[in-house]
């Protein structure tokens, strides 16, 4: 197969039509000259270089074998990146799937390629691996449509599906029973029932493959103030409500939605983690390999969007979580500067060869954050 991939990519069969200019400009780690790479706090060793550019807008990541898929919401597109000749930086941005209602995730399991639309979730094969064979597309769920939130994640998990579905509004009590909750499904789409409830925008799924550990970050409401209710990372469990809309963080009740206290807080479950208010925690990554300090291993590294109304701004960056502690440290900072300017916002997290690749939603790019012993 990679044969096939390489010969493709040379000859230009079947592939010129829908080859984006290359990503960057020589293709070769030395070349790439990017300001922003200097202004990103690392800890010591650690390195970060680009990896793609001008994705319009990439949200989620998968990694498969050398190719990183990733969803351009903005554009409606799945581009495949290939790296063949193993510089970790992409050769070429290719538009694996076209016209789609804004894809915010992609997954891969047993032949398919499962996309996570705003109306829907589909799933797609793909006989070179750089193109979606569009005449096998199967439409696997509806989705709740219409205000709010409106990203779908899809996450493929022994042998089932998950989703995530945010609410329809910033706090609300829901009429469809699918909003701002995780929904698990079979692979065909048959079968989909409420997994866990009460998560107002669950944008990051994460699987512990080893323990089969469900991670997921939640967004929290708005208009209570710079510093509540905390943002969150949730260990989702069948059955397990999470209190929105009436309950936040380690189950304290919203006074402000719920003012004559009608719901009790006490039977739902908490946050496993709280964190910075308006942080806007999507992605997360399990770190479970060893290129990395033995420190890292079996930890989070989650990503921080941004705040957008909090009147002194915050995230912009990459945090490690120590599941034992719960410990929150800054590993990749930088993105919102000392003067309030912000050059980046991170979205998805990908482990791809040891190094963890970095979805920027605001300037179009993919970094690459490794570590090099000196």
């Amino acid at each position: 197969m990679l044969l096939t991939l390489i010969l493709l990519i040379v000859s230009g069969c079947a592939t010129t039509d829908n080859i984006i200019q290359p990503p960057l400009e020589n293709n070769t780690q030395a070349s790439i000259s990017d300001p922003a790479l200097s202004k990103i706090n690392l800890p010591s060793n650690f390195k970060i270089s680009l990896f793609a550019q001008n994705l319009g807008s990439p949200r989620f990541m998968l990694a498969k074998d050398n190719i990183i898929y990733a969803a351009s919401i903005s554009q409606g597109r799945i581009y495949a990146l290939p790296d063949l000749n193993n510089d970790s930086v992409a050769d070429s941005a290719i538009v694996f799937m076209d016209s789609l209602d804004n894809p915010h995730s992609i997954d891969y399991y047993d032949g398919w390629y499962y996309i996570g639309e705003t109306s829907k979730v589909i799933r797609v094969k793909s006989s070179d691996q750089l193109h979606a064979d569009t005449g096998t597309i199967e439409e696997l769920v509806d989705m709740p449509s219409g205000g709010g939130h409106f990203t779908r994640t899809v996450k493929i998990y022994n042998n089932a599906m998950y989703i995530s579905i945010g609410s329809s509004c910033n706090v609300c009590a829901e009429n469809n029973p699918w909003r701002a909750s995780i929904i698990k499904c079979d692979l065909d789409g048959n079968n989909c029932n409420a997994y866990a409830t009460g998560l107002r925008n669950s944008v990051g799924l994460e699987f512990d493959e080893l323990t089969g550990t469900l991670y997921a970050t939640d967004n929290g409401r708005d208009n209570l103030g710079d510093n509540i209710p905390p943002d969150e990372i949730n260990i989702i469990q069948e059955g397990k409500n999470f209190g929105w809309p009436y309950c936040y963080g380690n189950n304290a009740h919203d006074n402000d939605f719920d003012k004559a206290e009608q719901v009790s807080c006490l039977d739902n479950a908490p946050a496993f983690v709280e964190l910075q208010a308006h942080s806007a925690p999507l992605g997360l990554h399990y770190y479970d390999s060893s290129s990395f300090p033995l420190e890292y291993k079996g930890t989070l590294f989650v990503a921080f969007h941004g705040s957008w109304n909090r009147s002194e701004p915050t995230g912009y960056k990459i945090v490690n979580i120590n599941l034992e502690t719960k410990k929150v440290t800054d590993f990749a900072s930088g993105w919102l500067q000392s003067d309030g300017k912000v050059i980046g916002r991170p979205v998805g997290i990908v482990e791809y060869k040891g190094a963890l690749l970095v979805s920027d939603d605001d300037t179009g790019k993919i970094y690459r954050i490794y570590y090099e012993q000196t």
